[in-house]
């Protein structure tokens, strides 16, 4: 908004003010004593600029971001840890702390003889990007092997700030509120290992809801991640109870995401050089990197779309390639349509 006022702006109005009859030029005893209070009022206008881009949600940096959301009753979503799947030759005790990597994890509950679940004690995405062998901090009698086998709920660091943007400006379109859609949208969402949420209201009758959910790692969700949800729901112990996140009268059911396998056939023209096994550990990477795009994109989606124009397009873009044609999804040579709880992960890939 005030751009347009500069150094060279302000001092010339103040120059215009003083009478003409007196020397105004560059150098004069006048020009000289203004120009330093011009320069101190442009900072002034850049300062006030800044400020009021501050004061706006779509344009407030995060700080005064989250300041505007708390107006609102909104906060950020906090870090939350990894919580990974443990097996040992033996029951190790609850409590017992291991290494794996550079960081440390913490045994919270026995889930068989010699498995166990392991929490992350450093909260963020990073405590679920390495499985292998555990290393005992404390000693623990009898132990000879242990390792980290799966995630089970994924880590989730703290909400960006443009995902933080787009729920401020969603609660001012729709409101949550008593089970509603958005309501179960809303507090889904905020669960620990969840990143992605669809609602089917009265999906088998009224009074029944079912909430089909994608992992924060936008992977299908594990049956621990499904159960825990669920608990914090509509415990199915006491389904409709009320107990949990859903109101009375509510019997809710959590599902998960299908992860489909896509077959894709390309003929493919390669650079000199090049050879299909060159090429074909970037042409995975490229076509893995299409499908996390998709499945980042399944909850806002009806249904995901695997379009030939577009693995045609990231394989064009791959180090070595240098024509792509004829390309076959699942065999058939169409865009290829997924159900609605389904999302693609890469299943052969040939050129």
């Amino acid at each position: 908004m005030f751009e347009s006022i500069t150094f060279e702006v302000i001092l010339q109005r103040m120059l215009d003010r003083v009478p003409s009859s007196l020397d105004r030029r560059q150098g004069s005893i006048i020009y000289n004593a203004l120009a330093p209070a011009a320069a101190e009022l442009q900072n002034m206008y850049i300062e006030l600029n800044w400020v009021l881009s501050q004061s706006f949600a779509d344009t407030a940096i995060r700080e005064y971001l989250v300041r505007r959301c708390r107006e609102r009753g909104i906060t950020p979503y906090p870090a939350t840890p990894a919580v990974l799947e443990g097996r040992a030759n033996l029951d190790v005790p609850l409590g017992a702390r291991f290494t794996l990597g550079a960081l440390n994890y913490r045994v919270t509950e026995r889930l068989a003889f010699g498995v166990f679940k392991l929490e992350c004690e450093v909260a963020g995405a990073v405590g679920g990007q390495n499985l292998g062998a555990l290393l005992p901090i404390d000693y623990i009698d009898g132990l000879t092997s242990a390792e980290a086998v799966l995630v089970l709920v994924p880590g989730e660091d703290e909400e960006a700030t443009e995902h933080l943007r787009e729920r401020y400006f969603a609660g001012l379109t729709s409101q949550a509120f008593g089970g509603n859609v958005e309501d179960y949208r809303q507090k889904v969402n905020a669960l620990a290992g969840v990143g992605g949420v669809k609602v089917y209201p009265t999906w088998n009758g009224g009074g029944t809801v079912r909430l089909a959910i994608i992992s924060s790692d936008y992977t299908a969700p594990t049956a621990a991640l499904l159960a825990d949800v669920q608990t914090a729901v509509d415990p199915v112990q006491n389904q409709g109870a009320g107990l949990g996140i859903a109101p009375v009268g509510h019997v809710v059911t959590v599902t998960g995401v299908t992860a489909v396998p896509i077959t894709i056939q390309s003929v493919i023209s390669y650079q000199p050089g090049w050879t299909w096994a060159d090429v074909r550990p970037h042409a995975e990477a490229a076509v893995d990197a299409y499908f996390a795009e998709l499945r980042r994109a399944w909850a806002d989606s009806a249904n995901l779309i695997v379009r030939v124009s577009q693995i045609e397009t990231r394989l064009l873009n791959t180090a070595g390639v240098l024509d792509v044609s004829s390309t076959l999804i699942d065999g058939l040579d169409q865009n290829r349509m997924l159900g609605s709880d389904e999302v693609p992960v890469r299943g052969g890939l040939s050129g």
